[in-house]
């Protein structure tokens, strides 16, 4: 008895003698904020990823080929959440400003939002059988039942998120925060790998009950993972919620945010990067089909690389944002990252080389995340005051609109130059659409350094308090 008494507690003094940076996610944690209320809050991001998931990558799939719906109503379908992006600042503000006898500011917009997700995913399957004319009230019926499907739950996934970023700009620690965005981020990567495994494996035999059936429990998930999150995440507080408190009106708001002179410039640096890191998004893969002969498992993979050399970024960025390194200038890092990285994916093709293309990919997904964790945590920055609705608002708008304006220029170019080169003009290559868009994205980045430049000045409002160190943490979404 006793040695085996000895044992535990030697396995005990090991563990405690591990340490906490060791330990995933431990030090993002704070006295206002532990581990466990953070790591429930991160839920709703699980959520945003499953709906992602669900809309860009299943439901695509699903409509053009075993629904037989035409592609370019799929993409318009596909592309309406886009509408209610630019309403993130609005949200933002309003749950900044928000009245309530019951003392909360963020909770009911997160409720709210996840009440607009679970609508649009009850209607959604039915919808779009409808969609298919496999009804008695034609096409006409299910496309305008599908396009509110796809706009209900557009709206609550950006209503949603926003709240809950503002929520937890709220609770963090400043000197937490960057961990706290990667934190959020890790979650959504989760999120979206989790659900797209299990759609695929609910899917595989695919009938028309067992689609009702997944995306209904979509909705239920939706909802049982937000209830989670927000339970008891934040205090009431009657006094800041009253009814006579002064409301600023939005545009008032708004002139506020940018009279610092810093919040446009970091919005037009992140329009501009997010739209260069984005309008590749649906063209690797086929460029490495159609250019490098690569078989469909090697250009799934690229999927994997892109996503480890994301993660790579965001845990550096994690690690040198919370020691107090400038966040402009860790944004401008990662957007000179993606210069050689497009270039290499360039120059594959000539070479043909599978090997400079992954190579070129990893790069991708390593600029992206040290640009897009840096940026955030740049908008967070701007926040300090308690109002960060509206600052995490914008931020939110601008890159969910450039993101989706970056894919959809991404693939309208590369098809439009592919036409040319079947009309005989200079474009004769296979990658010389693709090519295009990568020179495209180059000068974006270029454009987006010269945004971003003047910001790099500014030393930020914890310049020579580094914050705290932590572990496993930093891996982000």
């Amino acid at each position: 008895m006793s040695t085996a008494r000895s044992h535990k507690t030697g396995a005990a003094l090991l563990w405690r003698s591990v340490g906490t940076r060791f330990l995933p996610f431990a030090d993002a944690a704070s006295p206002g904020l532990p581990l466990t209320r953070l790591l429930r809050l991160s839920l709703f991001q699980v959520s945003v990823g499953m709906a992602m998931v669900l809309l860009t990558g299943t439901l695509n799939r699903v409509m053009i080929v075993e629904l037989n719906v035409p592609a370019a109503l799929v993409a318009l379908m596909v592309a309406l959440p886009i509408v209610a992006a630019p309403l993130r600042a609005l949200i933002g503000h309003r749950s900044d400003t928000y009245r309530s006898y019951l003392g909360w500011r963020r909770v009911p917009f997160i409720w709210m939002g996840t009440l607009l997700q679970f609508g649009g995913l009850a209607i959604m399957p039915f919808a779009l059988l409808l969609l298919s004319g496999d009804g008695h009230y034609g096409p006409l019926g299910g496309q305008i039942g599908a396009a509110l499907a796809f706009l209900l739950v557009g709206a609550g996934m950006h209503m949603t998120q926003t709240a809950g970023l503002a929520l937890a700009c709220d609770l963090a620690e400043p000197k937490n925060r960057p961990r706290v965005v990667a934190l959020l981020y890790v979650f959504l990567l989760v999120g979206m790998l989790i659900s797209a495994i299990v759609f695929s494996a609910l899917l595989a035999d695919y009938s028309h009950l067992r689609l009702i059936q997944v995306v209904q429990g979509a909705a239920m998930v939706t909802m049982a993972l937000n209830v989670i999150a927000l339970w008891k995440q934040e205090g009431r507080d009657p006094v800041r919620t009253r009814h006579n408190r002064p409301r600023p009106a939005f545009a008032e708001a708004w002139a506020s945010y940018m009279a610092s002179g810093r919040s446009g410039r970091l919005l037009a640096a992140l329009a501009l990067g997010t739209a260069a890191f984005s309008m590749q998004d649906v063209l690797l893969e086929p460029y490495g089909g159609q250019v490098l002969a690569l078989p469909v498992g090697a250009t799934t993979m690229l999927t994997a690389i892109l996503a480890t050399g994301t993660l790579v970024g965001l845990a550096i960025a994690a690690r040198l944002l919370s020691s107090g390194f400038n966040a402009y200038r860790l944004a401008a890092i990662g957007t000179l990252v993606g210069v050689p990285a497009f270039s290499l994916v360039i120059i594959a093709a000539p070479l043909d080389s599978a090997m400079i293309f992954r190579l070129g990919t990893a790069l991708i997904g390593l600029g992206g995340g040290l640009f897009a964790v840096s940026m955030l945590t740049a908008a967070m920055d701007l926040s300090d005051n308690g109002d960060s609705g509206i600052a995490l608002g914008a931020w939110g708008a601008v890159q969910a609109t450039s993101m989706g304006l970056g894919i959809a220029a991404g693939g309208l170019i590369r098809d439009g130059v592919t036409h040319l080169a079947a009309q005989g003009s200079v474009f004769d290559q296979v990658s010389a659409g693709y090519g295009v868009v990568y020179h495209i994205e180059i000068g974006l980045l270029f454009a987006t350094l010269i945004a971003i430049g003047p910001l790099a000045r500014y030393p930020g409002p914890r310049v020579g308090t580094p914050r705290e160190r932590f572990g496993m943490m930093e891996f982000p979404n």
